[in-house]
């Protein structure tokens, strides 16, 4: 593989490969017993001794294999190994769903996408705890162990399982909580499963009819979101904006509209 490869396909075989060895790390270290290393934005935004080796370990390996790229990842930010010029950016989340691997909750995962010229072409995300593996390319649809994904056909929003999931901010979770209270009625039940990568997964495939959460960040979008889209599902903020902090709706075409303005008319995309 030459560092001048920049199709999808190319890119995904190598964010596969490189994602792959990073769960396997993963997934070693927290058998052997998850250290917590740091806090972020709250005393419960916590970072273990594993978020940081295995973001260090794809950074390297991605050095390696691509000097000439850039990568944004949660731990260690923008770096740049070399000249940056090729167009190419990696997204990494080296442990999505850290509380719940910190607890030994099988719903964590390595997440890595690339992008060209700004435009997410590649991404694979994989479940460490259990291996499954999803990935997609930019117009070449969204995969699970070799069988092609596709959304959910729920129509009716009062027979969809929704997903979604909270902040650590203390005044974020009781606005979210709100949100929440105001739309359960209106949905088949709600899901909070901790790992954004991971839960837009289970909407490509169907196993979530649809999903919402305020405070994403780039790298919990990127190849998530990726694999979500490829399925069919759309994927956007509120109001005509796109997906990101203020906001992340997935859903199918069908459910799109009454679950954006259920959320619309509870303020989703406000509060702290």
């Amino acid at each position: 593989m030459t560092n001048s490869a920049t199709t999808p396909s190319e890119l995904l075989t190598i964010a596969v490969e490189v994602a792959r060895d990073a769960a396997g790390t993963a997934y070693r270290m927290r058998a052997e017993g998850v250290v917590v290393a740091a806090t972020k934005s709250t005393v419960t935004d916590v970072v273990t001794a594993a978020d940081r080796a295995v973001e260090r370990q794809i950074l390297d390996a991605l050095a390696a294999l691509r000097p000439e790229d850039s990568v944004l990842g949660e731990e260690y930010g923008e770096e740049t190994s070399g000249t940056a010029r090729s167009g190419v950016r990696w997204i990494v989340d080296p442990i999505d769903g850290t509380v719940n691997y910190l607890y030994g909750l099988p719903h964590s995962a390595v997440s890595l996408a690339a992008e060209v010229d700004g435009v997410v072409v590649a991404g694979v995300v994989r479940n460490v705890s259990t291996g499954e593996e999803w990935t997609a390319t930019a117009g070449g649809g969204a995969w699970r162990d070799g069988v092609r994904l596709r959304c959910s056909g729920e129509v009716d929003l009062g027979q969809a399982l929704v997903g979604t999931g909270f902040g650590y901010d203390a005044a974020r979770r009781a606005h979210q909580a709100q949100v929440v209270a105001g739309l359960i009625a209106h949905v088949r039940d709600i899901r909070r499963l901790g790992a954004a990568a991971l839960d837009l997964c289970l909407v490509a495939e169907g196993r979530l009819d649809a999903y919402f959460e305020k405070g994403l960040a780039a790298w919990d979008l990127a190849a998530g979101g990726l694999v979500a889209a490829e399925a069919g599902v759309r994927v956007a903020g509120l109001a005509g904006r796109p997906p990101g902090p203020d906001l992340v709706l997935a859903a199918p075409p069908a459910l799109f509209a009454p679950l954006h303005d259920r959320l619309a008319a509870l303020d989703a995309a406000g509060g702290p």
